[in-house]
């Protein structure tokens, strides 16, 4: 890789890091792209996905490693990066009977890194997720031969309506599509509002889904979803949440046939 990456910011850590710094930091970031992360965003995107993880992993590379991290620093500086200072010394450990890096492993909440540089990792990550789910959900909608037109509403990567036929509108409610970092009580209350306004003038059926790479217990979704039905008695809502990690949602009964099909497929990967 060429030096315009600098691997202090691919893994998170700052140059002075230590060895077992670099290796937590290693774990915790390659863990979001391993293949049973991505499997079910599609091709494109899984190919960024190993492209990123052959990055980290070139970077724990070379400076787990004493010799290569120093050839590495001095290379730095050369390239016009600052300098980086001599990290402490390394515990002594048993040596390694191998020199691939160690298998990824859940890290505690407590070894997780902090500050600009994870902050930015994980903007890049929640973003680099965000439109592979909605490139699958156009993705299947398309394959299902749906009559439906893309349009625009604020708050919403995704709004369509039914066609317009020659004596009015298609069949079928309207679709919305929100992706959060986290689908919880507030998430859900944020997006019912949202859906609700755009929706009052038409007083049409609305399916929204909420997908997010986290998701909240479902007993804190229901309480949420329960609440807002509660405030807009005889409106046409269903809002189903949906883990992007794997297509799992809290589906209401009352869901309609369109948004199942959806989701079967989503899971389905055809």
């Amino acid at each position: 890789m060429p030096l315009t990456t600098n691997y202090y910011d691919l893994l998170g850590v700052p140059p002075t890091a230590s060895q077992e710094e670099v290796k937590r930091a290693f774990r915790q970031q390659i863990a979001r792209y391993h293949p049973d992360k991505v499997h079910h965003l599609g091709k494109e995107f899984q190919v960024m996905a190993a492209g990123r993880a052959a990055e980290l992993t070139e970077a724990y590379r070379v400076l787990s490693d004493e010799g290569r991290r120093a050839e590495y620093d001095h290379a730095l500086s050369g390239a016009g990066f600052a300098a980086a200072a001599a990290p402490p010394p390394a515990e002594p450990q048993a040596p390694e009977t191998s020199a691939a890096p160690p298998p990824a492993s859940p890290t505690p909440e407590s070894d997780v890194p902090k500050g600009p540089q994870f902050s930015r990792e994980r903007a890049s990550r929640d973003e680099f997720v965000r439109k592979a789910t909605i490139g699958r959900f156009r993705q299947a909608l398309t394959e299902m031969d749906a009559d439906y037109d893309e349009s625009q509403v604020r708050g919403f990567d995704v709004a369509c309506v039914p066609k317009a036929k020659l004596f009015g509108r298609g069949k079928g409610p309207r679709l919305l599509v929100q992706f959060v970092s986290r689908v919880d009580g507030a998430a859900v209350a944020e997006a019912w509002t949202r859906a609700v306004k755009w929706g009052a003038p038409s007083k049409e059926e609305l399916c929204v889904f909420l997908m997010g790479s986290s998701i909240a217990p479902q007993r804190e979704l229901a309480d949420a979803i329960a609440a807002q039905r509660r405030k807009t008695r005889g409106g046409k809502v269903a809002l189903i949440p949906v883990d992007a990690r794997n297509w799992d949602a809290h589906v209401p009964t009352d869901a309609p046939a369109v948004a199942k099909n959806l989701l079967a497929r989503l899971r389905g990967g055809t």
